[in-house]
């Protein structure tokens, strides 16, 4: 009992240690990035900018809000949630045979680890440059927008999709395999049913992601309500800015209740 009590007291003082030293590396980190930040204090021009934004939001455009043409707020928000959508489907379809080609317990080691490293390739490249690479190819619009969150969407869905598949419950395929099962049957019966719910629970996450970037290529040409905004705002037309951000906070919530309900039924059987 009492060489117990020394050993904890011995290990003690080496956490202190640890938990100092890791404090001060990250204090350090902290005062090496602040020498990159150059702090100046907001001019006039600034000031009154920093103004006319705040009562733009305030005093939106209510006509430009409620237009139901191609030109309005809601025509808009409606091409950016299509955009979103089709581009989160095809990068979840795209995104299956990249996940088993990731799984370790599927496929050999070789060919795990050039998928591996294709998807982080992937992930590394920002939706922005995608977005500017589509537009170039396919001319603007919101077919650029769809190429660039499908090819954006494979490199967080399939690897989300590598741990449900790590994690299914390998006695069931090994029961049915017992039963004479065939691979299909396999597949059908026991591999599916385990796979689908969170599979549709990383598709929709993936999805009210993709609504935020949809917005965010916009500003490149790649449709949705982005370019209009960016327009809006080089031209200093605050009060469209308004009605267009009130349009993007509505649809955002809506789609987050909606979707954090569907994910829960789903986790939750």
């Amino acid at each position: 009992m009492s060489e117990m009590i020394e050993l904890k007291l011995n290990e003690q003082p080496s956490k202190k240690r640890q938990y100092l030293l890791l404090g001060g590396i990250i204090l350090a980190m902290l005062l090496w990035s602040l020498t990159a930040i150059t702090f100046s204090a907001p001019d006039d021009g600034g000031a009154k900018i920093a103004g006319n934004i705040i009562k733009g939001i305030l005093s939106p455009d209510m006509q430009l809000l409620w237009n139901f043409t191609s030109q309005g707020v809601f025509y808009l928000l409606f091409e950016t949630i299509c955009i979103a959508f089709l581009g989160t489907i095809f990068g979840a379809i795209l995104s299956i045979p990249f996940a088993f080609l990731m799984a370790p317990s599927v496929v050999p080691k070789p060919v795990y680890l050039i998928t591996r490293f294709l998807v982080v390739v992937i992930r590394t490249i920002p939706s922005l440059v995608y977005g500017l690479m589509f537009v170039r190819v396919s001319g603007p619009g919101p077919f650029a927008g769809v190429l660039t969150m499908s090819l954006t969407s494979i490199g967080m869905v399939s690897k989300l999709y590598v741990d449900v598949i790590e994690d299914i419950d390998r006695g069931i395929l090994e029961a049915m395999d017992a039963m004479g099962c065939t691979t299909f049957e396999k597949i059908r019966f026991g591999i599916i049913p385990q796979l689908i719910a969170n599979f549709s629970s990383i598709t929709i996450y993936r999805f009210d992601m993709n609504l935020r970037d949809a917005t965010i290529l916009g500003l490149v040409g790649a449709g949705g309500i982005g370019s209009p905004l960016i327009f809006a705002m080089n031209s200093y037309r605050w009060h469209q800015v308004g009605s267009i951000l009130i349009g993007l906070v509505v649809l955002i919530l809506i789609v987050e209740a909606i979707s954090n309900k569907l994910r829960a039924k789903l986790v939750n059987g």
